[in-house]
């Protein structure tokens, strides 16, 4: 999905901005130089790749006789992604610039590819763990973990049970998805629609862009974090882990990622254990773009009613926001879309197109591959509606009347008309609406004419 390929951009980008000492110590890791791969536009990686065996620099030349005619607008995207990771080193001279693989990076990729990579730490033996569970039980876990925290995130009433995030580090997930107003109940903001539209993937990167980027006020090094998620992405999922291999550091966070339901935490008589599921291990892979769609539950019919085919509390709060829910049972939801309901989401900043958008991206399989899964009327209907609520306009204003003569009124009429402040007057009756951005200039001019 556009979104999971946008924040993971958004990642790589705070990679980037890791000072060079730093990106070149995590370079020397070879799961984060596959991951770093992973996540390179396709032209890049065939660059990395063919230049992987290359020790002498590559002229711009060179690099561009790799590349259709058409293709150079994707060659200069590719190019400045590799040097944005440092990636690439410039050689630059005076007849022309040319290109070389970092050798820290091209070492280590190497390596990977020939030998194969080893991780830190090696899978605990069978007969020292308890009971692992099943993947089905994993994946179960993974998801109520990390439907939890969103309901905790969004609306924390719904949610059985609380998070065990502490206040502040909820306050710096919710930044930008909610705002409160005085002693109202917090709101989801636009951004915080969209965000729920996204791919679980982009969701737990956004999350973990956040948590990333404000680890320095808790006084932990970026790049050990950003290395320590890289790395877990190269886990298997089901495995048992032992939490002693972990640092200071890493033990902290690996807590964090139990209650996203990334990692799940054992505890047997004498060691402690994590096992990471689907969402840690598919981190890595999310950054290529390659997730494959999740299957929609949703039915909308042409009398705008739907019929939602989940079990999750979390799709009955985001039908929620734009829809009046009229009854659930234990696996459907039945509701409706009203004028009332979308009224109420538009008031909150939720758009027709996002609506439109998740009803498409969520539509039940039976429904999905129609033309349109959505009913077109349906879909016309809200856009109609949206468009209903910006047919007036509101603007600050000020009404002056009760001019002393008609040549006070014609001077503050013309001051008006030059400062492009003038909204409607009556010259007949001497009485002007002007912008509320002039209103304390006409005062002043006006004080002038008496």
């Amino acid at each position: 999905m556009p979104q999971v390929k946008i924040i993971a951009k958004n990642f790589m980008d705070m990679v980037s901005s890791l000072p060079a000492i730093k990106l070149g110590m995590l370079y020397r890791n070879q799961f984060i130089c596959e991951a770093i791969l992973r996540s390179l536009p396709p032209l890049a990686k065939k660059y990395v790749l063919q230049m992987l065996y290359i020790d002498a620099p590559v002229t711009s030349k060179s690099l561009q006789e790799w590349v259709l005619a058409d293709g150079s607008s994707k060659h200069k995207v590719a190019i400045d992604r590799l040097i944005q990771l440092r990636v690439f080193e410039v050689i630059d001279r005076k007849k022309e610039t040319t290109y070389k693989l970092n050798p820290t990076f091209q070492t280590s990729l190497r390596k990977h590819l020939i030998c194969g990579g080893t991780l830190p730490r090696e899978p605990m033996p069978p007969n020292v763990i308890a009971r692992l569970p099943t993947p089905e039980e994993l994946d179960a876990y993974a998801l109520e973990q990390w439907e939890c925290f969103l309901l905790q995130l969004i609306s924390p009433g719904q949610s059985e049970r609380s998070s065990s995030f502490s206040s502040s580090m909820m306050r710096i997930f919710q930044r930008g998805l909610l705002h409160q107003r005085d002693k109202e109940a917090p709101r989801l903001t636009e951004s915080g629609f969209q965000f729920l539209l996204m791919d679980t993937n982009a969701q737990l990167w956004y999350i973990i862009r956040e948590y990333i980027t404000n680890s320095e006020e808790q006084g932990v090094d970026q790049a050990d974090l950003i290395a320590f998620l890289l790395e877990l992405s190269f886990h298997t999922a089901g495995e048992a882990y032992n939490l002693d291999t972990l640092t200071d550091d890493q033990a902290v966070m690996i807590k964090d990622l139990a209650d996203l339901g990334l990692v799940k935490l054992q505890k047997g008589r004498k060691d402690s254990w994590f096992i990471p599921t689907k969402l840690a291990t598919n981190l890595s892979v999310s950054l290529a773009d390659t997730a494959s769609r999740k299957e929609g539950f949703v039915v909308v019919e042409t009398n705008f009613r739907m019929y939602s085919y989940s079990t999750s509390k979390l799709h009955c709060e985001l039908l929620r926001l734009f829809s009046r829910v009229e009854y659930q049972l234990p696996n459907l939801i039945v509701g409706a879309m009203t004028k009332e309901s979308l009224y109420n989401a538009f008031e909150n900043g939720i758009t027709a197109d996002q609506i439109v958008t998740f009803l498409q991206q969520n539509a039940h399989p039976r429904v999905a591959e129609k033309v349109p899964s959505v009913p077109e009327n349906v879909t016309d209907q809200i856009r109609l509606w949206e468009s209903d609520l910006k047919r007036v306009e509101t603007t600050p204003s000020h009404f002056y009347d009760e001019f002393p003569s008609r040549d006070v009124f014609e001077a503050a009429s013309d001051f008006a008309r030059m400062h492009s402040g003038i909204l409607w007057e009556d010259a007949k009756k001497m009485r002007m609406v002007v912008k509320a951005e002039i209103h304390m200039l006409m005062r002043e001019h006006l004080r002038g004419q008496k």
